[in-house]
Formats: structure tokens, C-alpha cells, sequence
């Protein structure tokens, strides 16, 4: 069985993949095939999610096994195959590929077809330039317009007026030791 799967950028309107796979392929197979279409570095951490129709993300599928509890289950791209996430037509998932923002490319599973393999992923149709891979740090600086437009500034979590003097040492009583009346003492 072979999938033909859809993938495209909310920051790029004319951006478009669109691969064929075998459903016996893993994600990671699919992962490297989404890299190779838009030349980005395979250095990074990244992520599949699959997802429910409004684009929540239900199950995370990592590139590198993550210490996880054992109470969930932990999925690895190299081991999990596509047909074991992926099981009917327009399916979403998600692939972030850049952690530090969250930014993803949106998958859909477009057409099963039955009864056809393929040896490897093939992107058979590219349309436009990626984004980046990587924003640059100068768009999340201090300098930026996002926290003078939310009202954010230096004042916003009121340290400006914090006096250490006013501090109330008898509610730091039972903690573990502040019995010097410095509250920064480390002898606890």
C-alpha cells in the first residue's frame, strides 16, 4: 500500500510538497524524505504530531527516543511505521522542525493506494520556496516589536518598585533555617 501525502507551510502561501510512500516506510524515512525536498539540515531536533481535525496534536512521534514515564507510550520515527500512525484519508499530522518556535510544515494523508509498493519516499511534486529552517535569534530580541505591542516592558512583572528591605522574614518561619534574617542565607 502507498501513501500519497500532502505537506505545505503556514508561512509560505506558494509552497507545496507532495510525496508518495510506502505505508511500510517509517517516519523517519518519511522525515528525511521532507528534509531532502527542502534542503534543510538534518542536525536539528524535530517531531511528528498526529492530530485531530482541527490540528490538535494528539501523539508525538520523536526523532530521538526522550525520557519519558512508562505510564506513556514514547514513539521513535526509526521504529514506528507510517501505517501504524496513519490509517485513513486526510489524516493530519504535523512536523515541527524548528523546536525554539514551534514552527511546523501540515501533512495530510491525500490518497491510500492499495495494492502497489514502493522501495522509497519520492517527492513528486514541489512547488515554491521552504521557509527557513531556522529563524534567526534578532526575531525573538528584546528589541522587537511584540512585547511593545503586548504593553510589555521592564516594569512588567513589578521588580522596579521591589524593596529587599520590605521583605517579611517571619513568613519565611519553618522553611529550613532562615534564622540569620537574611532570606539568601545558604547554611540550610
Amino acid at each position: 500500500m502507498v501513501y500519497k501525502i500532502i505537506l505545505i507551510s503556514d508561512e509560505v502561501d506558494d509552497f507545496k510538497r507532495v510525496f508518495t510512500i510506502d505505508a511500510d516506510a517509517t517516519f523517519l524515512d518519511l522525515h528525511n524524505a521532507i528534509l531532502d525536498s527542502v534542503g534543510y539540515a538534518k542536525d536539528q531536533p524535530t517531531s511528528f504530531f498526529l492530530c485531530a481535525d482541527d490540528w490538535t496534536k494528539l501523539t508525538e512521534i520523536t526523532l530521538i527516543e526522550m525520557d519519558t514515564s512508562s505510564e506513556e507510550d514514547s514513539y521513535v520515527m526509526e521504529k514506528t511505521r507510517l501505517s501504524e500512525g496513519l490509517e485513513e484519508e486526510g489524516q493530519k499530522f504535523m512536523y515541527i522542525f524548528e523546536y525554539l518556535t514551534e514552527r511546523a510544515f501540515f501533512l495530510e494523508l491525500y490518497e491510500i493506494i492499495p495494492g502497489q509498493n514502493q522501495s522509497k519516499a519520492k517527492c513528486i511534486k514541489a512547488v515554491g520556496e521552504p521557509p527557513a529552517q531556522v529563524t534567526s535569534i534578532d526575531d525573538f530580541s528584546p528589541n522587537s516589536n511584540l512585547s511593545s505591542d503586548l504593553g510589555l516592558d521592564e516594569d512588567f512583572y513589578g521588580d522596579k518598585d521591589f524593596n529587599m528591605d520590605e521583605l517579611d522574614e517571619e513568613g519565611f518561619e519553618g522553611l529550613g533555617g532562615f534564622s540569620s534574617g537574611n532570606p539568601y542565607d545558604d547554611s540550610f
